[in-house]
């Protein structure tokens, strides 16, 4: 049976979908980066491992996300694809009707305008992360939450109060201005969820028509506050899809199996244990002096990029120094 790697690694989490030929799910990860991409890519892998028979051979594996180029150096990606395909492609064969979707990940957000099953526009967040899922995860954690109960407790605010939700640090403020003049944690952290979901329409959606069917994913769509905030704003229903935190990861396993790789690049899941590290250095060969950042996996550099004549990018070759 053939089985496709889709490899998702964001700023804040990785994850991973293995699908057969019938795009069923055979196996999922989820994880934390905690700011190590490459550790957080080997111990999905790991994972993954453990999860399937060990006479498992993959077919193809393609990555995405915005460390997607490292993590295909890292693995033999036979395909890297960009965020906004990726959610599209698992949305469009799971929802074929839908003609919106709302992603809202660990730092970014995104709006994608879908119609008759073909992009026709998106937009991403560009500075601040207020509404993303680092932000929600450090509220929850200075109030003394699970951030499955500040989802819960929104949805208990009987007068949720005003929270400028343009800017974390701004919005980080006000909460606690609201909590020391005296207002509950619910309906602080309900004005909360109401005015991130006003800033994400407001700004990453701005001149965009969002119409229903809107299909919500990415980590944040686990926050009943944040789903209940925008089902308010928009009056419809939100569909929510099973795997909603992996989409990322579910659309490039489906890329990779369309892609069908005659002989796939993958280098094996013993690679969740060899030493890897990356290092950067700045070139004097010229006076480019280009920032050049390479790929080192068990004493070998196996990619390098940066540099604008391609000097450090050749086969994998020995460390030196």
């Amino acid at each position: 049976m053939a089985l496709y790697l889709g490899i998702d690694v964001g700023s804040i989490t990785t994850k991973m979908v293995v699908i057969d030929e019938r795009d069923e799910v055979i196996a999922d990860v989820y994880l934390r980066n905690n700011g190590r991409p490459l550790e957080a890519v080997q111990q999905g892998l790991e994972m993954i491992s453990s999860r399937l028979s060990r006479e498992t051979i993959l077919d193809g594996v393609a990555t995405t996300g915005s460390a997607r180029h490292l993590a295909a150096y890292l693995v033999g990606s036979d395909l890297i694809k960009n965020e906004i395909t990726a959610h599209s492609i698992a949305v469009i064969d799971l929802f074929p009707g839908a003609k919106t979707i709302f992603e809202i990940g660990g730092q970014d957000s995104k709006v994608i305008i879908l119609r008759a099953g073909v992009v026709v526009d998106f937009a991403m967040n560009t500075v601040c992360a207020a509404g993303t899922g680092s932000f929600l995860d450090q509220q929850a954690a200075r109030l003394g939450l699970s951030i499955e109960e500040f989802g819960r407790l929104a949805q208990r605010a009987k007068h949720p109060v005003r929270v400028a939700g343009r800017c974390t640090v701004f919005a980080e403020t006000d909460m606690i201005h609201k909590q020391q003049i005296g207002h509950s944690i619910e309906d602080i952290i309900g004005g909360l969820c109401d005015s991130l979901v006003q800033n994400y329409l407001n700004n990453v959606c701005r001149g965009k028509e969002i119409l229903s069917p809107v299909v919500f994913q990415g980590g944040v769509a686990a926050n009943q506050g944040i789903r209940k905030a925008l089902e308010r704003e928009l009056e419809t229903e939100l569909i929510i899809p099973e795997h909603f935190g992996l989409m990322g990861a579910l659309g490039a396993a489906k890329l990779a199996k369309r892609a069908k790789p005659c002989r796939t690049q993958f280098k094996g899941f013993e690679l969740s244990r060899k030493p890897c590290f990356t290092r950067g250095f700045e070139c004097e060969e010229c006076g480019n002096q280009c920032e050049v950042i390479e790929l080192v996996v068990d004493q070998q550099v196996v990619a390098g990029w940066g540099d604008l004549c391609e000097r450090y990018r050749t086969s994998p070759r020995p460390i030196v120094g």
